[in-house]
């Protein structure tokens, strides 16, 4: 099992309150993905989806921050928020974890395009960033209910969608294919 904790202590370099926010926020994006998972054992047993991966993929997928500016977070980087995704992503390569990699660079919104890098000129590398396996998804689902700055609280489903809106109606589609996918929906 990947010593998640051990990389974001590392990755934090003693900045304990951002530290507090991944481990809290990855927490809960971890909880909602198992709990998912847990309602369709048919997956795992499939090979479809292992529930360790889940848990650990779920537990890095925002290490990126650590390298952007965001103060309301306690990330004191140099890059801009958006580009979390991939630079966690080459964090998780360097660390030998390619396939947790995957969930990293792909779980920003419902994912980015290759037209919406450059139509929105996004300080992103030009490519595809759209979540492709069944875990990927249901990690990138899951995020969409918690916030770093308002640890604790879920999101309700109606502020989630509005919010999915600003990237346009191809970003709520996808949502709400994932959705569909993933219900029933866990209460928590």
């Amino acid at each position: 099992m990947v010593d998640y904790e051990g990389i974001i202590a590392t990755y934090c370099a003693g900045n304990l309150d951002l530290q507090h926010i991944l481990l809290t926020h990855s927490r809960q994006v971890a909880d909602r993905a198992l709990a998912i998972v847990k309602e369709h054992p048919e997956w795992v047993e499939s090979g479809e989806v292992d529930p360790i991966f889940i848990e650990e993929a779920a537990m890095l997928h925002d290490i990126g921050v650590v390298l952007c500016d965001a103060p309301k977070i306690h990330c004191f980087g140099t890059h801009s928020y958006i580009e979390h995704g991939y630079l966690g992503a080459e964090i998780l390569r360097q660390e030998g974890l390619t396939k947790h990699a995957a969930v990293a660079e792909r779980h920003t919104g419902t994912g980015i395009t290759h037209e919406q890098i450059i139509r929105e000129q996004l300080p992103i590398p030009v490519g595809d960033y759209l979540p492709r396996t069944l875990e990927e998804r249901l990690i990138c689902y899951a995020d969409k209910f918690y916030s770093k700055t308002k640890l604790g609280q879920d999101k309700p489903m109606s502020k989630i969608r509005l919010h999915m809106w600003k990237y346009g109606s191809d970003a709520v589609k996808r949502f709400d294919d994932m959705q569909k996918c993933f219900e029933p929906i866990i209460e928590f």
